[in-house]
């Protein structure tokens, strides 16, 4: 099964890069449990309006967590999502690979009218009538709180978007990378929207970006193939040093000094204001996403139905 291009043709190269061990987390870091999700397929998404208002979506899935416990919640007909975003808990967007938004407004999930779009990777926005949702073939669809539109902003169509984040309406970056059959010629794909124009961001890595998330229009975080770092000063971009080779395929943080990162062989890894450390590795399954209501409580989500609670250590 081909997900997000790079992620699952890039495991076992990942995972032959391994030697990341578990080290036990600081004093007041987060500790990690597994909770029962109710599932067993793929979650490639989390997020919430607050800790006991959580979904996370995947392979035909959709999951509320009510602060207690998972639960399966029936949309009618299934898609693979990818991502979710919301603004409350009564507007949350849903995106998959059919390419049409599904909307929660509280009480009943709606589809958007069909776009001429393939698989679409993430959603985020900075209102209820400001989103953007990426994807597949260069795909950026922009929701103005009446209806979507697709949006050009110059990528070709071998892009394959897999992130998007901003600070405010003018102020939003996507990340992603070149899908090109040969291996050796992908390369991370990052673009900038200042409020009227998107401008393509040279970056020179070899290595596809997988996630993004940042503290502040001068405080942003990539993540991405081979367990590449890269941040943003609100100058340049600067590649960082990571404790980590595996893929990382998701980045959020509650504050500049408390940002995670997670990925491959359950790879997950924290940063403190200072430097990143790894908090946990093993030796099977990849988390895909992770978000969190607050500096105390995290979630995070991968294959197999896994979703791990991240709550705060004594």
């Amino acid at each position: 099964m081909k997900v997000r291009g790079l992620v699952w043709s890039a495991f076992l190269l990942a995972a032959c890069g391994g030697g990341d061990s578990t080290s036990p987390p600081p004093s007041g870091a987060f500790a990690w449990s597994s909770v029962s999700s109710g599932t067993n397929q793929v979650l490639f998404g989390v997020w919430g309006s607050s800790e006991s208002d959580v979904w996370a979506v995947g392979d035909g899935a959709i999951l509320h967590y009510n602060g207690s416990k998972w639960s399966s919640v029936p949309v009618g007909a299934q898609q693979v999502a990818y991502g979710v975003w919301g603004t409350s808990p009564t507007n949350v967007w849903v995106v998959g690979n059919d390419g049409t938004p599904l909307h929660y407004d509280g009480t009943n999930w709606a589809r958007g009218a069909q776009l001429p779009t393939l698989s679409l990777q993430k959603v985020w926005g900075t209102s209820a009538s400001n989103v953007w949702a990426v994807g597949q073939l260069g795909t950026v669809l922009h929701y103005d709180g009446t209806s979507w539109s697709s949006i050009s902003i110059g990528a070709p169509e071998s892009n394959w978007f897999t992130g998007v984040w901003g600070s405010s309406a003018t102020d939003i970056w996507i990340v992603g990378y070149d899908d090109n059959p040969d291996p050796l010629s992908r390369v991370a794909e990052l673009y900038h929207y200042d409020g009227a124009t998107w401008t393509k961001v040279d970056v020179h890595i070899a290595e596809g970006f997988l996630g993004i998330w940042g503290a502040s229009p001068s405080d942003v975080w990539v993540v991405g193939n081979g367990g590449i770092i890269m941040h943003y000063n609100g100058t340049q971009w600067i590649s960082v040093v990571s404790p980590t080779r595996m893929n990382l395929h998701a980045v959020w943080g509650s504050s500049a000094t408390d940002v995670w990162a997670v990925g491959h062989l359950q790879t997950i890894i924290h940063y403190d204001g200072t430097s990143w450390s790894t908090v946990r590795s093993k030796t099977t399954d990849i988390l895909l996403d992770v978000w969190g209501s607050s500096s105390s409580d995290a979630w995070t989500v991968g294959t197999f139905g896994m979703a791990l609670h991240g709550t705060q250590s004594p």
